[in-house]
Order: structure tokens, then sequence, then C-alpha cells
């Protein structure tokens, strides 16, 4: 939810928005995720709007407020609202036609409240509910399936995943944000199915399994990858690696799940981790096309994890790259994952806590001689240059080099050095 969207605005507009459409002598109601989630207790994310109004009728009752007609095709119009209160999508209720592609229906068809719930996705996503009574209008069994925690397809889950192969995923998703377990047929589907998954765009297949991974329940959402077979067509270089190597991945989901808000790479890092190489996981998130940020961030890592538990042991000038680094507080991150998992010496993320906590400029502090003093001294910019830059920094941030005239003088004895060879 975008950070100027107030959700108690953003529900008395969806209220406002239903009641709109009933004055005008039309069925309205919340639809899909809002329902499910207003059901569970949660804070809906967004709010969506099913109608027997057709697109043109929804804008003509709600021409006194900003609408857009972007998803018109589909019977999507979607209300502005005022500041703080977002966008409240209504479509009318319709049927699908077939779905060439696998994931978007060919045409649609308007129609009645059932069939609308009939056509979508699982369950607990096929209710409605009517926020002026408070009344819950359930086609699917949807409200039972709720209470036992079961993610079940609506109707025949082959022809729901033929529809739409992305679904198989966001089963996964769902199951592991909400702790449900997925239906046995269901489930059977998606196994028989998986590997179809390859129809779905990368882009797409990417933002489910960020939203599976850094989400508290990212242990479940990995083991049901790969009991699905989904892991084995997403990432088959994991799935490999896990056949070869069960214990390191027994190891990882301890890890993984005590991870706390990680980002993307950082959920992606501790799975990999004994199983996949830094510059494998470039090649992966190239072919899943993940940000670059998201790619760089993986490898690096993976690269530099095992300077997290060797630091205390290492010269500073050795930690001190990692440690100056965007990239740290992740890397923190999965130190405290580690010691919540029993797998890391708490005495060393003491260490790193109290190393960082003291004032930067004494675990980073400024260079004592720049490029232009070398270049005063005679040395030109060049190899020489640059390995006594360089070792000047080191001899400083170990503390054998402590002012700026010790460290000229250090390179007017390698440039003497040098002028004897």
């Amino acid at each position: 939810m975008p950070a100027t969207v107030q959700p108690e605005k953003q529900r008395r507009f969806a209220l406002e928005v239903v009641a709109t459409l009933r004055r005008a002598g039309y069925e309205a109601y919340w639809a899909g995720g809002c329902v499910r989630d207003e059901l569970l207790g949660r804070t809906p994310k967004d709010y969506d709007v099913a109608t027997n109004a057709l697109p043109d009728e929804i804008r003509r009752v709600f021409r006194h407020r900003k609408t857009l007609a972007v998803g018109a095709a589909f019977g999507v119009i979607t209300i502005v609202g005022r500041a703080g209160e977002g966008q409240i999508e209504v479509a009318t209720f319709r049927r699908d036609d077939t779905y060439s592609d696998g994931r978007h229906p060919d045409r649609v068809h308007f129609s009645t409240a059932e069939e609308d719930a009939k056509r979508r996705d699982f369950t607990i996503n096929g209710l409605f509910l009517d926020p002026l009574e408070n009344r819950v209008i359930d086609y699917v069994g949807g409200q039972e399936d709720l209470r036992q925690g079961i993610i079940r397809a609506i109707g025949n889950p082959r022809e729901r995943f033929a529809e739409d192969k992305l679904r198989m995923l966001r089963a996964v998703r769902f199951a592991a944000s909400f702790g449900f377990s997925i239906d046995s047929e269901t489930f059977a589907a998606i196994k028989e199915m998986a590997p179809q998954i390859v129809q779905v765009s990368p882009e797409r297949i990417a933002a489910e399994l960020e939203r599976c991974l850094v989400e508290p329940g990212r242990r479940q959402a990995a083991e049901l990858l790969l009991a699905s077979g989904l892991l084995e067509v997403i990432l088959p270089e994991l799935a490999s690696a896990i056949v070869h190597n069960p214990v390191a991945w027994a190891e990882n989901l301890s890890v993984a799940e005590k991870l706390e808000q990680p980002t993307f790479a950082l959920a992606l890092a501790v799975l990999y981790w004994r199983l996949i190489k830094p510059e494998d996981s470039e090649q992966v998130a190239r072919r899943l096309r993940f940000s670059n940020q998201v790619r760089l961030t993986t490898a690096w890592l993976l690269h530099w994890r095992y300077m997290l538990t060797e630091a205390p042991q290492r010269l500073w000038s050795e930690v001190h790259p990692i440690a100056s680094s965007p990239y740290i507080r992740e890397l923190l991150a999965w130190g405290e994952a580690l010691v919540a998992a029993g797998r890391m010496d708490p005495e060393i993320m003491r260490w790193w806590r109290e190393k960082l906590a003291q004032p930067r400029e004494l675990w980073d502090p400024a260079p004592l001689v720049s490029g232009i003093d070398l270049q005063t001294l005679g040395i030109p910019p060049g190899p020489i240059y640059r390995r006594i830059l360089s070792e000047i920094r080191r001899r400083q941030l170990d503390g054998q080099l402590t002012t700026k005239e010790e460290a000229i003088d250090f390179a007017r004895s390698q440039l003497a050095t040098q002028g004897d060879r």
C-alpha cells in the first residue's frame, strides 16, 4: 500500500463506492482479497468492488469523481479517491472465455455474482461481502476453507491452473502467508502441471517468488515450492543441489525462518548458502530477470558470508571493505538469524555490534594521503601509484601508520625502493 494511502480513509471510500452504486439501483459488494482479509481480521491492502453495473454505467454513476478506464475491456473501472483514500477498482460481474496465453482471458462476458465468484482462483478469494449489512455472500465454500485453513481451487483445479499458470505459485504464497495447508487435489494438480509455469513471464514469476520469500512464512513457501516440483522448474540449480546436499538445505531453512523482514536478496542468499555459488546466483538472476540490485546483492552476500564469522580474527584492513559496504546491514541480519537458529556464536555478533557502534571515524577513518599528495612527491598515476595508496590505506587501517607524515615517509621509502630495482 502506498504511503499516501490511509487505511481508515480507504475503507470509508470503499464503503462509499458500494453505497453509491446501491443508491443508483445496482448490486455491489466488496470482492476477493479484501473480503478474505476482513474475515481473517487483517487490514486489507486494497479494496475491490464487484457489481452488476456495466463499465459505462459505473462511469456515469461516478461522473462526479475521476475514473480510469484502463481495464474497461475486462469490465474494470478505477475510481480515484481523494487524498489518503487511494483507488478502488470496480469490476462488472463476469465469466471468462478461454485463456490462450495461460495467463489472461481472451474475452469476458458480463454475468452474475455467482458466475463471477466461480471464475476466480481459490475459494478464500471467491467471497463477496456486503459491507453495508455486514453479510457474506459465499457461492464457493470459502468461509469453511478459511475456518479450516485450506487453500482450495474453485471447481476443477486443473481448469483453474490451465486458465492462469501463475495461480500455482499464488497457491504456495497464500498457504505460506496465512499458514494454511493446500487441499490435496489442488496440490496434486500443481505437481502435475508445475512444468507449465514456464508459460508465465520471468518477471511475474520473480514477483511471486519475492512475495513468498520476504514474508514470515518463507520456510513453508520454500518447502512447498520443492515438494510441488515448482522449484525444479523455476530454480533447477537449487533443486538439483538440494538433492546432493539435503543437510545444507535443512540448515538453510532453519536460518531463513529466523530472518526478520529480509530483502529478497538476503532471503535468496540464505537459501542458496553452500548450494549455489555467487557466480551461479548471478546467472539465475539474469534468467529470471531479477533487478540488478537483487542480482548484485545476492552474489555479494554469498561471496562474503565467510567474513561474517571470521572477522573477529582478521586484520581490520581485511574486514573494512565489508563493514563499509552498503550491503553490510543485510549481512549482519543474516548473522542475527544464524544466532537465533543456534548456528553461530552470539559473541561474534556482539563483536560486530560493538565495532560498528563506535563513531564511524574510528573504524572508517579518512585516508591519510590522497593521490595529489603522491603526485607532489613525483609519483605519476600508474600501477605503483595505486599500489602505494593501497598499501598506505591498509597500514592505516591496521594501525601501522597513524599520521600523514608517516604515510608520506612510507611513500618516499617505497619510491626509493622502486628506484633501486
